[in-house]
Formats: structure tokens, C-alpha cells, sequence
């Protein structure tokens, strides 16, 4: 919720997209436990949760905007790349993490029109899969602060550099050259507010690099 927010006091024209294809699994997020019988897609939960208008991934045309955000979460780990099961779970190496192809597609041709590109939370190993030596932030690589710190090492089993960014996570990771800007977002473990303020940081970098590219 914070990006559509940030954004819209910014007074962006803004657009979003998914995947049209099922996900990785369904998990009951009440107990934590997978629900083996169940299928749901991707395009049809982010628009549940998005409240509508959310278009197929594959009609994204870069030309259109001037920049790009990727959120968060389990689901870009198992939906937007198989980050989860692969690097993410101690198995496999960078060769076995794949993103998802329309993703990959979007990342590449934004980096190539030489337009902006926003990720928190763990989207940032997505760039560090498809922009090789990219310069990305996930807060912090140990600390009872960063329950998920392990993750910040894939980024650099992907090529990328990966910079720490300290508690609370208000400050951004901006690698000028490939026009990226990341936060920790909830790879901290921090208050609500301060995840909030975390992806806020983020969305304003994008949104002045934009401006000023």
C-alpha cells in the first residue's frame, strides 16, 4: 500500500501489471501451512489486492513510462523469480534462479531505454539477476535487526554489490549509473512505520531520478 500512496501524493499517472499465470502455491497465512488443493493466479490476486486494474505483465511497454517499481515480498520471491526455492533456500546456484520471463523482459528494456528502476524488500535480487554488478541495498548482511540478512550474500552470488543501509532503513541504495534505486523495506524488522518510511525513501528517489533523466 505504501508505493500507490507515495506515489499518488507525488501526483504520478500510475499503471500495474503481473504475471497472467498461477502461482508458485497457495499458503494459508493464518497457520503458515501450504494448501496443497489450491491454485490461484497471479494476475487475479494482484488485482484483488491492488483493487482492480492491474494488467498481464506481457502489455508493459516501457516507451510509456519513465519508471518502474518492483514490490516485495514471498510473492516476488516465488512469483516473479524462483528466488524461494533456489538461492533463497540455501540449494542451487546463481545459474538455477530464474526470473519470470515477462519480468526479465521489463527489467531489461527499462535498463536499456536508460529509465529508472525502484525495488524494496527482496525484489532487489530480481536486478541482481538481469543487471549484472548492479548496486542494491536489503538493509543489512547480519544482525538480530534483519531476520532475512542471509539474502543480501545471493546479491553477490548474482554479480551485483550489495550496500548496507543501517536500522531504521531510511536511507536508499541509488546506483546512478544503471539508474536503480532499492530500500530494506521489510528485510528489517522494524516498526510499521519504519517499513513504511523505508519504501517511502524509495518511491522519492524514483521519483526524483525520473525527473531529473
Amino acid at each position: 500500500e505504501e508505493m500507490p500512496v507515495q506515489l499518488s501524493k507525488h501526483g504520478c499517472d500510475t499503471h500495474m501489471f503481473a504475471p497472467n499465470e498461477d502461482q508458485m502455491h497457495v499458503v494459508n497465512h493464518l497457520t503458515g501451512e501450504e494448501m496443497p488443493n489450491e491454485k490461484r493466479n497471479v494476475l487475479v490476486e494482484s488485482a484483488r489486492i491492488a483493487r482492480g486494474k492491474v494488467k498481464p505483465a506481457t502489455e508493459l511497454n516501457p516507451a510509456d513510462y519513465d519508471a518502474l517499481i518492483l514490490p516485495g515480498g514471498f510473492g516476488a520471491a516465488k512469483n516473479l523469480c524462483n528466488f524461494a526455492t533456489t538461492l533463497g533456500a540455501g540449494k542451487g546456484t546463481p545459474e538455477d534462479m530464474v526470473v519470470q520471463p515477462s519480468i526479465a523482459k521489463i527489467v531489461t528494456d527499462f535498463n536499456t531505454q536508460k529509465k529508472v528502476i525502484g525495488a524494496c524488500c527482496i525484489a532487489p535480487v530480481i536486478l541482481a539477476k538481469v543487471l549484472p554488478g548492479v548496486n542494491v541495498t536489503m538493509g543489512c548482511s547480519s544482525g538480530d535487526d534483519f531476520p532475512f540478512a542471509g539474502a543480501t550474500g545471493a546479491v553477490e552470488a548474482l554479480g551485483g554489490t550489495h550496500e548496507e543501509t543501517q536500522a531504521p532503513c531510511k536511507d536508499v541504495c541509488i546506483d546512478h549509473d544503471k539508474l536503480v534505486v532499492t530500500s530494506a523495506a521489510y528485510m528489517y524488522d522494524g516498526k510499521p512505520h519504519e517499513v513504511f518510511e523505508s519504501v517511502c525513501a524509495m518511491v522519492d528517489a524514483v521519483v526524483d531520478l525520473a525527473k531529473q533523466n
